[in-house]
């Protein structure tokens, strides 16, 4: 009997963990006080620690070989070589002395990270914000020889990359025939003016000035 008690006592304190309405916590709290007042004062003292233990939490364990420290400082690897096939790209990194316990990566969709921690007294760092197309994430890998590191990219979809950074060809107009033919113009001279020096900068807000006061004349006139 006293052995049953306890055994109902200690899960019914499970429960009372984990739930969340407050009506469920309200029986499973008056449930517990009638149980506890059919132990006796022997009885509660062989299990002191029960109530204490179902209560804490059990922790999410996580396997990073590297802590993530703020502090650390890296030095950018932004000389690389790579090639590809129908199904993966390979980048190679010339760099001596990594240990494979020692790196930390992180693949997305459309990009990757990977740190590489006390080679040689340094740290080293090789990313790509924004990969050219999406990759498989649970596929990608990294090799570490000695006097290099392959990174191992598996293409979402096959084909030919015609570069590893994502390239949008920002001087290409739309030309939807829905839209309006001048917005096509309009999204071109945005383009030009974002990408111009400063000299383009001015010819074209000057233009956007004149087109909207009325003063820029009419090209067709005359012709009509």
């Amino acid at each position: 009997m006293a052995e049953e008690l306890a055994l109902d006592l200690e899960e019914l304190r499970q429960l009372q963990s984990i739930a969340k309405r407050p009506r469920i916590l309200s029986l499973i709290s008056s449930e517990i006080r009638n149980l506890e007042k059919l132990q006796t004062p022997k009885e509660d003292e062989n299990m002191p620690a029960s109530a204490t233990v179902s209560q804490i939490p059990t922790p999410i364990s996580t396997s990073i070989k590297v802590p993530v420290n703020p502090s650390f400082s890296y030095v950018t690897l932004a000389s690389f070589s790579w090639d590809q096939d129908n199904d993966k790209v390979k980048i190679y990194v010339s760099l001596e002395g990594v240990d494979k316990e020692k790196i930390q990566t992180e693949f997305k969709p459309m990009s990757f990270d990977a740190k590489f921690h006390d080679v040689q007294g340094k740290n080293y760092r090789c990313a790509i914000p924004k990969l050219n197309k999406e990759i498989v994430l649970e596929k990608c890998k990294v090799v570490v020889k000695p006097t290099r590191v392959i990174i191992t990219l598996f293409k979402a979809s096959k084909g030919n990359w015609s570069d590893l950074h994502f390239k949008e060809d920002k001087l290409k107009p739309n030309l939807d025939k829905e839209r309006d033919p001048m917005a096509g113009i309009m999204d071109l001279m945005k383009n030009m003016y974002e990408e111009g020096d400063d000299e383009m900068k001015k010819t074209i807000a000057k233009a956007w000035t004149d087109a909207r006061s009325g003063k820029t004349a009419d090209p067709m006139k005359g012709h009509r």
